[in-house]
């Protein structure tokens, strides 16, 4: 095993041996897969070192780690069949896309539309439903969170928002297209400017918004239906004029791209960058609350949130108190502040406790 400070593990490493309090209490068992959410948990009780598994001893712990009465509901995910299953043929449709783009950008090698959807259409297709989709991205982002892999979350949000909008299976196969082909115009920006682990400089930050043109651009010349490459061009735009490329107001933008962009937007802030951790999904939702009906359609943005807060049923969280608890019922006016059942046995209603906020789901 490995003792690391706290502020140097990556996410996907896993504890060597329990993790305690300074005043004794045990936050995290052996063999506990190391989350953003998890890492901040810590960070928040002040553990300054973790004893980290060897790489070597990974693999075979997460095939072989018991699961326990008092596991999380996320790890009782990562420790079943399905997610197992899930991870390696997400991993082999995130090579295939990568492999898509390098063939489109650099040997001009058509799109195959087809080949492309039923990519993601498969990850999920007889297997999985909309609410175990989420289960699975949401512990797939703390092991991958490359360009590529965002494309494809992006894509499956988007095509269950279609769904629960009642979309055709025709415009469902679009709206997928649109999500996976999206950001292609990101593989035309430098990556040293994309992958810099601090903030931008307001010129960095001009050249990376350039993507939205650039991926229009490239799509323009295929063989692809409108609304793609719409998406690509416009998924920055927001209903309040203050996106890009052009601050198109909401009458002006299209269906598609209003759609993508907060498939895009969530699974962007939920998601590691070079520079910052993933947000919890709840600050993410609060923030929709916030500004949501202003820069996002209505019928779209409220649709998102009522839907996803189904996902999240059952899933065990910790309130910015360091409390922990167990989502036992939505509120569907405040999305952000469901009613819990705390680990006390306690259930408290967060709706009743403003100073009281969901930090992490754990």
């Amino acid at each position: 095993m490995i003792k690391t400070a706290t502020k140097d593990i990556q996410t996907g490493a896993y504890t060597a041996t329990p993790v305690y309090t300074k005043t004794g209490q045990m936050i995290l068992s052996a063999n506990t897969l190391l989350t953003a959410q998890q890492i901040s948990r810590l960070e928040f009780y002040g553990i300054e070192l973790v004893n980290i598994q060897e790489p070597s001893d990974i693999a075979a712990n997460e095939d072989s780690a018991p699961q326990t009465e008092s596991a999380s509901y996320s790890q009782k995910v990562r420790e079943s069949e399905e997610f197992h299953t899930f991870k390696a043929d997400y991993h082999e449709k995130s090579r295939y896309l990568e492999s898509s783009f390098d063939d489109l950008l650099n040997e001009n090698i058509p799109v195959e539309s087809r080949a492309l959807i039923d990519q993601v259409s498969t990850l999920y297709a007889d297997r999985l439903t909309s609410l175990s989709v989420f289960d699975m991205l949401h512990n797939m982002r703390q092991i991958d969170d490359t360009t590529f892999a965002h494309s494809i979350n992006v894509a499956l949000i988007g095509r269950m928002m279609g769904e629960w909008l009642g979309f055709s299976d025709e415009d469902l196969d679009v709206l997928t297209l649109a999500g996976l082909l999206h950001d292609i115009g990101k593989c035309t920006i430098d990556p040293n400017i994309l992958l810099k682990p601090s903030s931008l400089t307001p010129k960095e930050y001009e050249e990376v918004k350039k993507h939205a043109a650039n991926g229009a651009e490239v799509l323009a010349s295929q063989n692809l239906d409108e609304r793609i490459v719409e998406t690509a061009r416009y998924h920055h735009e927001r209903c309040d004029g203050s996106g890009y490329p052009s601050g198109l107001k909401e009458e002006n933008i299209p269906d598609f791209a209003k759609i993508i962009a907060i498939a895009d937007v969530y699974d962007a802030m939920t998601s590691n960058r070079p520079y910052r951790k993933g947000y919890c999904p709840f600050e993410v939702i609060a923030a929709f609350e916030r500004e949501g009906l202003e820069k996002y359609a209505a019928e779209y943005i409220i649709t998102f949130m009522t839907r996803i807060l189904d996902t999240y049923m059952g899933n065990t969280v910790m309130l910015s108190n360091g409390a922990t608890g167990t989502i036992i019922m939505n509120n569907t006016v405040h999305h952000s502040r469901p009613l819990l059942r705390l680990s006390t046995g306690e259930c408290i209603d967060l709706v009743k406790h403003p100073e009281l906020y969901i930090q992490a789901i754990i």
